[in-house]
C-alpha cells in the first residue's frame, strides 16, 4: 500500500475546498484535495437541473476568476458546477477526483491518516473536511408505512419532472426547495399539493436589477451576523429550527399556478399521508422536501463532535490540533456555510493552521 506525505489535506472539492486550497497554496503549503465525484462540481450537477441559486454573481465568484454570467444574474447549478471545474484548473489546484476518504483517523503523533478507496493511505500534517452539509435526506419515520404503489423521493434525488409518476403530486416542505418543485410539477401538467409551514418570504422580486441590488444588503447583513457578536449569536437563535424564507418563490407564485398549499403530513393512514386536520390525501408522487445531513462517520477520531455537532471554533477543532471544518452551519456567520461566507472562513481556518496548535485533550 503506497503513502503520500502532505502538509494539508482538504476533503472536499466543492467551493469550500477550493477557497480553502487557494489560500493554501497562495501560503506556500503542500496540498492535495480529495473528492469522492468523477468531476469538480458534480454536487451540483446532481442536483434538479432547474436549480437557480439565490447568490448573485459579484458573491458567488472565488477570487480572481469571474463567473461569466451578468453582472445582475444568478448563476444555475449547472453553471456554478462548470465554473468550479474551470476555477481548479485555472489555479492548478491539485485534485484527485474520483477518489473517497473512507477513513480519517489521527496518530499518536498527530499525524493524520486518509485512506482512500483505492486502497492508498496518505499521511498529512493537518486536516480541512469540507465535505458539505447535504447528503444524506432526512424523511419522517411513517414515510416507511406509506404505500408502496406511491411514488416516493427526496429533494436530493429529484432531477426533473421524469421523476414523477403520472397523476397527483404531493411536495412535503414548502421552503425552497419544496416550492421550486411544486412549480415545476405543476407546470408541467400535475395536480399538485405542498404542505408544510410557510416559513416566510424576502420581501420584492431578487431576479430583478433593484431586487439584485437590495439583495446585497440582506447579503452583508447575514455576513455581519457572527458568532462574537450577541446581534449574531441572538440572530442564529432566532433562525435554528425554522428554515430558511422563501427568497425568489412567492405564496402569490404558487397561487397563480393553481398549486394547492396545506398543513404539515402528521402521519399515513392505510398507505396515505394524512395532514394534521385529519385529512387523508391521496397522491401518486410523495417529493420529500425535509432536509438533509452531512455524512460523517468516516471520521474516526473520538469526540470530535457530540449531539451538538462539531466541537470547533470558527471551523478550529477545540478537539483535535491540526483539523479544521469549513462551510459548517454558523461557523462564524448566519452565511458561513454559503458561497457568500465560505472565503472569510477560509481565510481564518488557514491563517490558524499555520500557527502552533494550543495542546487540546480529547473528551
Amino acid at each position: 500500500m503506497s503513502t503520500t506525505t502532505l502538509d494539508l489535506a482538504i476533503i472536499g472539492a466543492g467551493a469550500a475546498g477550493l477557497h480553502t486550497a487557494r489560500r493554501a497554496m497562495d501560503r506556500g503549503m503542500g496540498i492535495q484535495v480529495f473528492d469522492a465525484h468523477a468531476r469538480i462540481g458534480d454536487s451540483w450537477r446532481e442536483r434538479y437541473r432547474s436549480l437557480r441559486l439565490f447568490t448573485p454573481r459579484r458573491w458567488a465568484e472565488l477570487p480572481g476568476l469571474r463567473l461569466g454570467i451578468g453582472v445582475f444574474e444568478y448563476p444555475t447549478a449547472a453553471q456554478l458546477a462548470d465554473y468550479l471545474e474551470r476555477y481548479a484548473a485555472t489555479f492548478e489546484i491539485p485534485v484527485r477526483t474520483a477518489t473517497r476518504v473512507r477513513r480519517l483517523h489521527v496518530d499518536a503523533e498527530r499525524l493524520f491518516h486518509l485512506t482512500l478507496g483505492t486502497g492508498e493511505e496518505v499521511v498529512a500534517e493537518r486536516v480541512v473536511v469540507a465535505a458539505g452539509l447535504h447528503h444524506r435526506p432526512i424523511v419522517p419515520g411513517f414515510a416507511a408505512d406509506v404505500d408502496p404503489s406511491i411514488r416516493q423521493l427526496h429533494s436530493l434525488d429529484y432531477h426533473g419532472p421524469e421523476d414523477l409518476a403520472g397523476g397527483p403530486v404531493l411536495v412535503v416542505g414548502a421552503a425552497n426547495s419544496g416550492t421550486d418543485i411544486a412549480l415545476e410539477a405543476a407546470a408541467a401538467g400535475h395536480e399538485t399539493t405542498i404542505a408544510g409551514r410557510n416559513p416566510g418570504q424576502v420581501p420584492g422580486r431578487i431576479d430583478t436589477p433593484i431586487g439584485n441590488l437590495i439583495s446585497d444588503i440582506f447579503i452583508r447583513r447575514l455576513r455581519n451576523a457572527t458568532s462574537d457578536t450577541e446581534k449574531g449569536r441572538r440572530a442564529w437563535e432566532e433562525r435554528r429550527g425554522h428554515g430558511v424564507n422563501l427568497v425568489r418563490n412567492h405564496l402569490s407564485d404558487l397561487r397563480r399556478a393553481g398549486i394547492r398549499q396545506v398543513g404539515r403530513v402528521a402521519g399515513v393512514d392505510a398507505g396515505r399521508p394524512v395532514l394534521e386536520d385529519g385529512e387523508r390525501l391521496d397522491p401518486k408522487t410523495i417529493v420529500w422536501c425535509t432536509g438533509s445531513r452531512p455524512i460523517l462517520d468516516w471520521i474516526d477520531i473520538p469526540g470530535f463532535a457530540d449531539d451538538q455537532g462539531v466541537r470547533h471554533e470558527r471551523g478550529m477543532s477545540t478537539v483535535v490540533p491540526g483539523l479544521a471544518f469549513m462551510g459548517l452551519p454558523f461557523q462564524y456567520s448566519i452565511a458561513s456555510p454559503t458561497l457568500m461566507g465560505m472565503g472569510r472562513d477560509a481565510e481564518y481556518v488557514v491563517e490558524h493552521l499555520q500557527q502552533p496548535a494550543p495542546v487540546a485533550q480529547v473528551a
